[in-house]
């Protein structure tokens, strides 16, 4: 997961950095209101961003929920304790929801302001300090997402390991050699 991660987060960091600029270099010659192509090309990188903004985060919280369920569903199988591995889990959630949730809020509220700016229903300051503040959410949460996900990925191995070492005790098959049989 972490390298799928890291593809999405540059990627995305990537595509909200271009639709800042683009908005810049289309403010500067007048937004919509000058008809240029340019405008057009950040209205369709800032909505492509704020998709791919929520896509990226919501893998993250779908990632935490599903591996989260396994490692706990693991721990009650095997008997395993609850610290350090399932409790880690638990916390490493808890860490990673709040920033990402922070990241995909300020930047539908980015997005909603574009839209205001378009409709002259908004100044335009709104919009570039909300494009800004997305940009750097998101790329602090990147980096807390990158890194829990990591030390996610190191407790699911554990857990693995743990696993390994259980199943030989009781005498059963290891998990390759049971997968194997199925």
């Amino acid at each position: 997961m972490t390298r799928i991660f890291v593809g999405l987060a540059l990627l995305d960091a990537l595509t909200l950095t271009g639709a800042f600029v683009v908005g810049l270099v289309s403010w500067l010659s007048g937004g919509a209101a000058s008809g240029a192509q340019v405008y057009l090309l950040h209205f369709v990188l800032g909505l492509t961003a704020a998709i791919l903004t929520l896509l990226v985060h919501c893998l993250i919280f779908t990632y935490f929920l599903g591996t989260g369920r396994w490692v706990k569903e693991v721990g009650l199988a095997y008997h395993l304790p609850d610290e350090p591995l399932p409790k880690l889990t638990r916390e490493l959630k808890r860490w990673t929801f709040p920033p990402a949730l922070a990241a995909m809020l300020v930047t539908i509220a980015s997005a909603a302001a574009g839209a205001g700016v378009q409709l002259r229903e908004w100044p335009w300051y709104a919009h570039g300090s909300l494009a800004l503040a997305a940009l750097l959410v998101n790329g602090a949460a990147f980096v807390i997402e990158y890194r829990n996900v990591r030390t996610n990925g190191a407790v699911i191995d554990q857990v693995l390991v743990e696993v390994e070492r259980i199943r030989a005790e009781r005498g059963l098959p290891s998990n390759v050699e049971a997968l194997a049989r199925e």
